[in-house]
Order: structure tokens, then sequence, then C-alpha cells
């Protein structure tokens, strides 16, 4: 049963702050009026994408917890990434400050492959989980980017 709450844990968590964050902003959602840059998926793709990139996230954080390879840094690292990326779509579409967005995500890109380095270092799994989070995060600041820019 230990093992069990371990992935239920794990997994419910950033999903379910992701899907609170995502209830928030969806009351503020401009998306589909902005001007978007090259390559701009359609909105529908998001919730999509980060359900499966939270799941990705759970599970590379359970088989850490499982293993009992989690210590304080990466307790740490693993929640204030997740702290940071749930705050740029409040920055980004709530208060509409999307130059400061720009900031932010590429905080949450910096923080998301030192979060891989020290996931690696305790299991090669669990950090290789986290590289389709680390892409979409790298191509989410190409579309910030790209929507300051075109919207400004």
């Amino acid at each position: 049963m230990k093992n069990k709450w371990i992935w239920i844990k794990n997994i419910l968590i950033p999903v379910i702050l992701g899907s609170v964050v995502g209830l928030i902003v969806s009351r503020f959602m401009d998306y589909n009026t902005l001007e978007k840059p090259f390559l701009s998926p359609p909105g529908f793709l998001f919730g999509i994408v980060w359900t499966i990139l939270y799941i990705l996230m759970g599970i590379s954080y359970g088989i850490l917890d499982k293993n009992n390879l989690i210590n304080n840094k990466i307790k740490s690292i693993y929640y204030l990434q997740l702290a940071v990326n749930l705050i740029w779509p409040i920055l980004f579409f709530v208060f509409k400050i999307r130059f400061f967005s720009i900031i932010w995500i590429i905080i949450l890109v910096i923080l998301v492959i030192y979060m891989i380095t020290t996931f690696y270092k305790k299991n090669k799994l669990s950090a290789y989980l986290q590289i389709p989070y680390l892409l979409w995060t790298i191509f989410a600041t190409y579309l910030n980017i790209g929507i300051y820019l075109l919207n400004r």
C-alpha cells in the first residue's frame, strides 16, 4: 500500500496544482486573440501537453521517492521549479506582464536543467523523464518571446 501511495501522491500533486492554476487562468485567457509566432499550437493542446508533463514529472519524482533517493536538495529544486512553473501562467495570462514572463520562464528553464542534472546523479530514468518538460519549456519560452514581440 505504501508504494501505491507514493505513486498517487507524486503524480496527483503536480496534476492537481496544474489544474487549479489552469482553472484560475482560464478566466483571463487571451491566447486566441493574440498575434502568435510561427509554430504556435492551437490553444486546446496546452492542457493536454501540460497534463502529460505533470504526470511525467510526478513519475520522475516518484521513482526517486520509491527508492529513498530524495534529500533536501532534490525536494527543494523539485518544488521550487514546480512553484515557478505554476506562477508563470498567472504572470502571463492573468497579469499580462509578458516581458517579465520572459525572464520568469528563462528562470524556469534554468531550474529544470538544474533539476534534471540533480536527478541524474540519483537515477538516470528519473532525469530522462524530465526531458520532454525541458523541451516544452524551451518551446514555451520561444512562444512567450514571440507573443511579447508581436503584441507590444
